[in-house]
């Protein structure tokens, strides 16, 4: 069969005509209208709106428009559910955070815990980030403690500078110009730690990205796969959910707190001395070489939201 998609490829090229691929991925592509396009991958639906919300919010506000991606449907992802059912409840969690957050989402049909870095797969994340025309593209780095995270950073690294190729992946128009790619945080240490370039301050959007996080019913309250009776039990019950919130509110106000304490100086640096001191919260993202390397002029143009 792959031989076949090949040949029709080939023919596909030479004749002008455009065939669907056996791995493309329809998308809601808005129309060119002048703003920046971003891609979030994360490997399960809660990893993208977790690590990079915030700053999907900010571009939001100003019109630029970012698309959140689920490389696996998550069907796992809970101690007490599993399957079909669960895949599709996450797919409308995922859907409705995003939406909170003004942004688009997409969660591709893969079983959670089965992502391996395969040709197919790369093609996939290829064309994804063709179809949105990605000025940023976003996603883990590849050194993480779950296999479904690690390989996802790896395709999207496999992805970088193959999105301009014009023979690769054909049915889909090449990018004319490398987007950057930027790895999201984390606290792991080998082969090197995270190393932020980029802190991004989301004290002005935490109350949406909070509320936006509380759609995220069977992660955020129900713990995921580790999950239990036990732990739901310190949860606020569904029927109150002002408690929810507010309980929900205050581990992410610790974790994004953690982060900008963390990376203070960078935050200084970005916001100055009176502004950056203050900052409650922020997310951090890290420039992978394999993408294009933007000077801090084009930064600036490409994260809008920070001062002048």
């Amino acid at each position: 069969m792959n031989r076949l998609v090949q040949l029709f490829t080939i023919l596909a090229i030479f004749s002008g005509v455009t065939i669907p691929s056996a791995y493309s991925v329809e998308l809601d592509v808005p129309e060119d209208d002048g703003k920046l396009r971003i891609v979030c991958f994360g490997a399960h639906p809660d990893d993208a709106e977790y690590k990079s919300g915030g700053t999907a919010a900010l571009w939001a506000e100003q019109g630029h428009h970012v698309l959140l991606v689920s490389v696996t449907n998550g069907d796992i992802g809970h101690w007490k559910m599993a399957g079909g059912e669960l895949a599709k409840r996450r797919t409308a969690e995922s859907a409705e955070c995003a939406k909170r957050l003004g942004a688009h989402s997409k969660v591709l049909d893969i079983h959670d815990g089965e992502l391996l870095p395969t040709l197919e797969n790369r093609k996939t994340i290829c064309r994804i980030i063709r179809q949105w025309q990605a000025d940023i593209v976003i996603s883990h780095r590849p050194w993480d403690y779950h296999p479904d995270h690690r390989y996802t950073g790896i395709l999207v690294q496999d992805a970088a500078f193959m999105v301009t190729v014009p023979f690769f992946c054909p049915d889909v128009p090449h990018l004319k110009k490398n987007p950057v790619f930027l790895y999201s945080s984390d606290g792991f240490q080998k082969p090197y730690p995270f190393e932020p370039d980029i802190v991004v301050a989301v004290d002005s959007v935490f109350d949406k990205k909070v509320d936006a996080l509380t759609s995220l019913v069977s992660q955020a309250f129900e713990g995921g796969a580790g999950g239990s009776a036990e732990r739901m039990a310190l949860v606020p019950p569904a029927s109150d959910p002002k408690a929810r919130r507010e309980w929900l509110y205050e581990r992410w106000a610790r974790r994004q707190g953690n982060e900008a304490n963390r990376y203070r100086e960078q935050l200084i640096r970005a916001y100055g001395i009176e502004q950056g001191s203050k900052l409650k919260y922020a997310e951090a993202f890290e420039i992978c070489e394999y993408g294009s390397r933007p000077t801090t002029q084009q930064l600036k143009e490409l994260f809008p939201f920070f001062p002048e």
